[in-house]
């Protein structure tokens, strides 16, 4: 009976962990796994994505400039999966893990299988694992807590001091304006960052880095390409016309 009890107690603490996870709509999956790298990696990615999607989640990858609007303003709406090599000398097992935006564990769920070769072994033990992760399923106390991360002051070079949410991810949140179009500056990375329009799920402009300080290589949200750069603390982009030509628009800094 004690043992019943126990086996039902596992069970019941694995689903209320794997509600957690339903409250997520974002998963980040790895180009490559840790425990599978190179030749190793089985497919295991391609399994994990087209399940994950099959219960509703937005799978992301770790190209940050691809992510929705969203998820690069709060990234601690953000889980990342990791598949674990759960070494066995008999058996292929794995562990699934996903971690919050403060590397805790959310929910790690075991596989294993009885097929003894590797590829398939590994593949059919991840599919044990997943099995029961249930269908997405957005919570609001998940946007909360992002929204509740601690702040700091940070000051950017050639740019005022701003007050930003603190996080792995994001280090600036500037707004530029320009007439009655605001937009946010959101840092990807050393190399990148993107404006975007509150009202729209695509980035305005995506901004990467040249030789030249200042000076940025930009892609627009209609998919033309063009330059950008900095201006007395304002931001400059050379905007394509219909007739081949460009006009400076200025987005001024707030």
């Amino acid at each position: 009976m004690k043992k019943v009890a126990f086996l039902l107690s596992i069970v019941l603490i694995t689903f209320v962990k794997s509600q957690t996870v339903s409250d997520y709509k974002y998963i980040l999956i790895p180009q490559e796994f840790n425990d599978f790298k190179e030749s190793r990696s089985y497919n295991l990615n391609g399994i994990l994505e087209k399940f994950l999607k099959g219960k509703k989640y937005t799978v992301l990858s770790e190209i940050k400039s691809n992510w929705p609007v969203d998820a690069l303003s709060n990234p601690c709406q953000v889980l990342s999966a990791e598949v674990l090599d759960d070494k066995s000398m008999f058996r292929n097992k794995v562990i699934v893990q996903f971690k919050d935006c403060n590397n805790k564990v959310v929910l790690a769920q075991k596989g294993m299988s009885t097929i003894k070769e590797f590829e398939p072994g590994f593949q059919d033990a991840l599919k044990q694992a997943i099995v029961q992760i249930p269908v997405s399923n957005p919570s609001e106390a998940v946007q909360k807590l992002a929204e509740s991360k601690p702040q700091e002051t940070i000051k950017t070079s050639g740019e005022t001091t701003i007050n930003t949410v603190v996080s792995p991810t994001t280090k600036t949140a500037q707004k530029y304006t320009k007439g009655n179009l605001t937009l946010q500056k959101i840092q990807i990375d050393d190399s990148q960052f993107i404006l975007v329009d509150g009202n729209s799920s695509v980035p305005f402009a995506t901004f990467k880095s040249t030789a030249k300080k200042d000076v940025y290589r930009v892609k627009l949200g209609s998919g033309e390409s063009t330059i950008g750069y900095y201006e007395n603390g304002n931001i400059v982009i050379e905007m394509p016309k219909s007739n081949g030509e460009f006009s400076n628009e200025v987005f001024s800094a707030n």
